[in-house]
């Protein structure tokens, strides 16, 4: 299994998603600097968490002109699996490979902790999860947020993955994932990878990676 793990100035989670996919996954694990493109067809793309070019303007705004990107979305229209998590999602959303928009928590503090996950079961990949999830999200800008429309087009074609069981920032219909229409794009504020430490107890990461790579 070949993954690409696109590293922008910023990211935080690069090696942490990359160390558990090759760890427990056994992927041929390739980390790709935001400058670089590429042409191969890699089993997965993951767009990490983290604060790339240091959120300065609007999280994700200037990852979405890397190189990489241009990779990533010829990749991701062709067909090919793309994970984004926190900072990930932020940029999906900014590139267009998703709707929507992350805003700051309606707290406008920024959130470290463990959530509860409701996976979507009209959703074809959160179907496969084993009831609700713990997983630590940890983001200031996390309020997902799209119009009337969008949210109503999310709803009817499938496309909320995750919801929050008790809303911590403040998302509109409670999402903390979403995918595009295709299943094959998907988006999500808390980190998977931080719930795979049989140290900690937490392993509930794993049941999403799983599913995402087995898809």
């Amino acid at each position: 299994m070949k993954v690409r793990v696109v590293t922008f100035p910023g990211s935080n989670c690069d090696k942490d998603v990359g160390t558990v996919l090759q760890e427990t996954f056994q992927a041929d694990v390739n980390y790709t600097w935001y400058k670089e493109s590429f042409d191969d067809v890699p089993d997965l793309v993951v767009l990490p968490g983290g604060f790339s070019f240091g959120d300065y303007l609007r999280c994700g705004a200037m990852a979405k002109f890397s190189p990489s990107m241009e990779s990533v979305v010829k990749y991701a229209n062709k067909g090919g699996k793309v994970l984004g998590v926190c900072n990930g999602f932020q940029i999906l959303t900014e590139s267009g490979l998703l709707p929507g928009a992350l805003l700051h928590n309606r707290t406008l503090k920024y959130i470290c902790k463990d959530v509860e996950l409701v996976p979507v079961k009209e959703n074809a990949f959160a179907k496969k999860m084993n009831g609700n999830l713990s997983i630590p999200i940890a983001h200031g800008e996390g309020a997902y947020f799209a119009d009337a429309e969008t949210l109503e087009r999310l709803e009817k074609n499938g496309q909320v993955v995750f919801r929050y069981n008790e809303n911590p920032n403040g998302s509109l219909h409670d999402i903390a994932g979403i995918c595009n229409e295709k299943g094959n794009v998907l988006g999500m504020m808390p980190h998977p990878e931080r719930a795979m430490n049989p140290y900690t107890g937490k392993m509930d990461g794993k049941q999403i990676l799983e599913a995402l790579l087995k898809n």
